[in-house]
């Protein structure tokens, strides 16, 4: 069996460990890129027996990858049947962002209220990750980048329970975003957070949560949930070849 060449612009987990890497890690770290570069598509079945093959390993490492990956809501364990891509159905994807535009009103008039020269600055740090990630072809973390801007949002509220809430939402609103977003309108976005930080520092609070509101509908805009195809080969899909 080959070893799996790592493929450019790869997006890292959010838990990946260091070069000493155990085995169930490499499942998880293989699996959560395919499905952030969208090779596994929504809905495609993950046989263990399959995994097992692939990756040299015990059907043991093999549910703890799974279980971790279910932990992040990108994959689904289904009782019986085994492991599947995460496919968020019409009305979760809905449920997620009516959630979203709850937590986020809630956050921004605390983000205002703690808000400080520093943390201006951290803010344009981030996007300026932002601005490289959109315009570089081979870095295909924009999704994240765009979500890692308002969890330091929250964070910069300075309400722990409101940053717990929204950091696992964003789990799960990235995956959204990442497979089923209509492609060309992230500049558009990405214009919108530059404006939310100019208006933090202003102070504007009723301008800032207005726009964090309609910037969260326009998103959700813009998602399109598609058919699922049929399943092709999951070696190849992981880059890995018998």
């Amino acid at each position: 069996m080959k070893r799996r060449q790592p493929i450019a612009g790869e997006i890292k987990p959010a838990r990946r460990r260091d070069a000493s890497v155990s085995a169930d890690a490499r499942i998880y770290d293989s699996i959560f890129q395919a499905v952030m570069m969208q090779r596994l598509k929504p809905g495609m079945k993950l046989p263990e027996p399959q995994l097992c093959e692939l990756f040299g390993v015990s059907r043991t490492l093999v549910r703890k990858a799974l279980q971790r990956l279910a932990g992040d809501y990108i994959v689904e364990l289904r009782p019986n049947r085994g492991a599947i891509v995460a496919s968020p159905t019409p009305e979760e994807t809905r449920e997620i962002f009516v959630a979203r535009r709850a937590i986020e009103a809630a956050i921004m008039p605390l983000a205002i209220a703690n808000a400080t020269p520093a943390r201006i600055a951290v803010l344009k740090k981030a996007l300026k990750a932002e601005h490289d990630a959109l315009h570089n072809p081979t870095q295909l973390d924009w999704a994240q980048r765009a979500g890692n801007f308002h969890v330091l949002l929250a964070e910069q509220a300075g309400n722990r329970v409101l940053a717990a809430f929204l950091t696992q939402l964003m789990s799960r609103c990235s995956l959204i975003v990442t497979l089923y977003e209509v492609p060309g309108d992230s500049v558009c976005e990405h214009e919108e957070h530059e404006q939310l930080v100019k208006l933090i520092a202003f102070g504007d609070v009723k301008g800032a949560t207005a726009l964090m509101d309609a910037h969260l509908c326009a998103l959700e805009a813009r998602i399109r949930l598609p058919k699922l195809d049929d399943a092709p080969d999951l070696g190849a899909l992981l880059g890995i070849s018998a």
